[in-house]
């Protein structure tokens, strides 16, 4: 075991997409460890895997069952783990692949989305002492029934902020294929600005915004356990983006980013009959399915009845459309309507706590441009607002340029 501590490394997809770039991740773990470092490395599938697999699977079935899903997509993290531990040893290096079933990560039943409930880091501390470079299948997981599990969308971020914290690394490296956390995302916006640092509470607000960067849960777990997480391009020496409970001049920056989301659908539930309990048994009912939830606007109460819109992620609209058509029968609600055909830009910045007129200025930023708003949402750090999906671009252009936050741009 080496001296200076842990270092848990993640590489997504595209950092591990064909072997000449397999081998770069090599050298990059191989001189780590020769710095005096514990190495433990989390790889997501080769990059396009994923999609390949639930392509697979689309055209075998239109529904296919989650459990098998789960089976099917763990296979894609089971090769680059493999051929990431062959790249190792061609270079002199000891190192060891598992499946995350075999480092002991365990999870709930949730196929597709499980939540991780336990790790027991025996295996890893083990091979670790005996010197070798711990290789782990990221996004994945075993219940008790032992029947693999999937940790959802960018669950590799999971597992590697997960095992940061369960084996007190001094560090949870991200590597990615940019450069770091920008100011928006850098292939909308070209003039965006990469961050040097910003918190958990940011990030994990603009992760479940729609910043494709980080998952918005391993936000959560990273935030609540203080594990520091550097964001960073595998393609790069240059310092990335550092994720931790406090950021240098955090009160100053009034918006620390734009996002955009695509990935939403919107529901209008049509003359919900205005009595109590009525919205409550559907919304019950979307909650027992695992579907979130997230922004709701119920309209005010004419003649006895009222509409109710919410939006929901567009993965989940089918199941959505299951529950809500039930109960929509159910409270003899007038009818329901669905949109996909929308998405939600928003401003996040903790410096919104203590200023005013973030929502008057990003308001004007989209009537500029004649971007109509369907729907509003707020919290203390973030200013969210749904628009049609193909204004979407346009709208965080605006938005970003109004607060000034592009390269250069130092204005609040």
């Amino acid at each position: 075991m080496r001296t200076k501590g842990i270092i848990v490394q993640k590489y997504g997809g595209s950092s591990v997409a064909d072997p000449g770039k397999i081998m770069g991740v090599a050298r990059r773990v191989a001189a780590c460890g020769k710095k005096g470092y514990d190495v433990v490395v989390v790889v997501s599938a080769l990059g396009g895997t994923t999609d390949e697999l639930l392509d697979l699977a689309g055209q075998i079935s239109k529904r296919p069952s989650e459990r098998e899903l789960d089976m099917l997509m763990s296979t894609g993290e089971q090769v680059s783990v493999a051929l990431l531990a062959m790249a190792l040893h061609n270079l002199g290096e000891e190192a060891i692949s598992f499946t995350g079933a075999q480092v002991g990560i365990i999870t709930d039943s949730t196929h597709t989305k499980a939540k991780i409930i336990d790790i027991n880091t025996a295996r890893i501390g083990k091979e670790l002492k005996s010197g070798k470079i711990v290789i782990v299948a990221g996004f994945q997981g075993v219940n008790l029934d032992q029947d693999i599990t999937t940790l959802g969308r960018g669950g590799s971020d999971m597992t590697a902020v997960a095992l940061a914290k369960a084996l007190k690394a001094k560090m949870c490296e991200i590597y990615t294929d940019v450069k770091g956390v920008y100011t928006a995302d850098p292939r909308i916006v070209r003039g965006a600005r990469k961050l040097d640092g910003i918190s958990y509470e940011e990030m994990l607000e603009m992760a479940s915004l729609g910043a494709q960067v980080m998952q918005a849960r391993s936000m959560e777990v990273a935030g609540k356990f203080n594990v520091p997480v550097h964001v960073r391009s595998s393609f790069s020496k240059e310092e990335g983006t550092m994720i931790t409970k406090e950021v240098k001049a955090m009160e100053d920056v009034l918006v620390r980013g734009v996002t955009a989301n695509k990935d939403e659908a919107k529901v209008t539930v049509c003359d919900v009959p205005d009595k109590p309990g009525e919205a409550s048994r559907m919304f019950e009912r979307l909650a027992k399915a695992d579907i979130n939830v997230d922004m709701i606007i119920q309209n005010v109460s004419r003649r006895k009845a009222t509409d109710i819109s919410f939006t929901v992620p567009k993965k989940d609209l089918h199941k959505t459309r299951n529950v809500v058509e039930k109960a929509v029968r159910e409270i003899g609600a007038g009818g329901v309507e669905y949109d996909e055909n929308i998405a939600k830009v928003s401003v996040v910045g903790i410096g919104m706590r203590g200023h005013s007129g973030v929502a008057a200025r990003m308001f004007s930023a989209l009537a500029s441009e004649k971007v109509n708003i369907k729907m509003i949402s707020t919290s203390e750090i973030k200013i969210s607002c749904v628009v049609g999906k193909k204004e979407a671009d346009r709208a965080v252009k605006a938005i970003h340029r109004a607060f000034g936050l592009g390269k250069g741009v130092r204005k609040s």
